[in-house]
């Protein structure tokens, strides 16, 4: 009986790991329709309140989530039809400038520094058969490996940007209609939760919606603060590619911590490759008091009164979730932070203190 009873623990056992494995594998099949999910649901609740000031001004929820639907299609119009074209012009214009400051001279001078660094190697004799080979059809009808994974390595990137609008658009449609039926969800899995336990559930449920909500508001404020004073200081110091820099500077900028540092960076060295240390100097010095003044000025305003969470944590909390999960480990990596802090605070230290 022992050895019957060993033997039907262990088959139920094996049982559980194959099904964990089974469902470990489905998930891992559906992951990137359960992170289109999950950042339609971020952006949704962090645009629901914009819908509830709305609503709180004798707006009818289906009016709110009308007017705010058409204007953010009308602002996403107004980008593709104004904005896009200008930056797309100054983006060839920003390659081409790159283009020309190799050939004027700044493809020599890194040779001249390699040969001198290096004196044992041809490099123009490399160089030359480089070019040689690129210019003779037969070469690519026999790639070499390293070539074919160049090619491979551009076909992937062609792929993954195609991938990217695909899930940016899939994305903007689920938030679309997250936005419409947020509060049937809401009560949906309220429900799920026992009656007795329910009030204290559905008040901490919606401060956290609350926090992520202002938090996505607070990122985007950061990012377009960064992205108008750009514009505005690179057209001042006459920079010819500022709507191209500027829009650099706002998408960069709603990525937590390294976001605003990295823009400033790019950017700048941008600006001293095409337009000359003379104009790059007064960009390096703006962008590294507007750090200073984001970090211990604006972001502290914008952000104590979105999440509340302090600076360590929040720097913890987005290092650990742009580890993990990347840009979007970043952005929910706060509020998340934020819904753990309060629910330490609301149950668990309670529950302690009762004890």
């Amino acid at each position: 009986m022992r050895v019957k009873g060993a033997f039907q623990i262990g088959l139920l056992g094996g049982l559980g790991v194959l099904l964990a494995i089974a469902i470990a594998a489905a998930v891992g099949q559906v992951s990137s329709v359960l992170v289109y999910a999950f950042a339609a649901i971020f952006l949704a609740l962090g645009i629901d309140p914009i819908v509830q000031f709305l609503t709180r001004h004798r707006f009818p929820r289906w009016l709110a989530v009308l007017t705010v639907i058409v204007v953010i299609l009308g602002a996403f119009t107004g980008i593709v039809l104004i904005v896009v074209p200008v930056i797309v012009d100054q983006f060839s214009t920003l390659v081409q400038g790159i283009v020309r400051a190799f050939q004027d001279g700044l493809l020599e001078d890194v040779l001249d520094w390699a040969q001198q660094t290096f004196p044992g190697i041809d490099w123009q004799g490399m160089i030359d058969d480089t070019l040689s080979a690129l210019q003779d059809p037969n070469t690519y009808a026999s790639l070499p490996p390293q070539l074919g994974g160049i090619v491979t390595t551009i076909i992937g990137a062609i792929g993954a940007t195609a991938a990217a609008i695909f899930g940016g658009f899939i994305v903007f449609v689920l938030m679309l209609y997250f936005m419409g039926s947020l509060p049937s969800l809401k009560s949906a899995m309220y429900r799920l939760v026992p009656a007795s336990k329910r009030p204290t559930f559905i008040r901490i449920a919606e401060e956290i919606m609350t926090s992520i909500g202002r938090f996505v508001t607070g990122q985007f404020t950061l990012g377009l603060i960064n992205g108008v004073l750009s514009f505005v200081m690179l057209s001042i110091v006459g920079s010819e590619l500022a709507a191209v820099y500027a829009f650099i500077a706002f998408l960069a900028s709603t990525i937590p911590l390294v976001g605003t540092i990295t823009a400033s960076v790019v950017i700048s060295l941008l600006v001293l490759l095409l337009d000359g240390p003379a104009t790059a100097l007064p960009v390096a010095i703006y962008y590294a008091v507007y750090m200073q003044a984001e970090a211990y000025f604006i972001s502290p305003q914008i952000m104590n009164r979105a999440v509340k969470v302090p600076g360590v944590v929040v720097v913890l909390a987005a290092l650990t979730g742009g580890t993990l999960l990347g840009i979007l480990g970043a952005l929910v990596a706060i509020p998340v932070a934020a819904a753990i802090q309060l629910i330490l605070k609301e149950v668990v230290i309670p529950r302690q203190d009762s004890l």
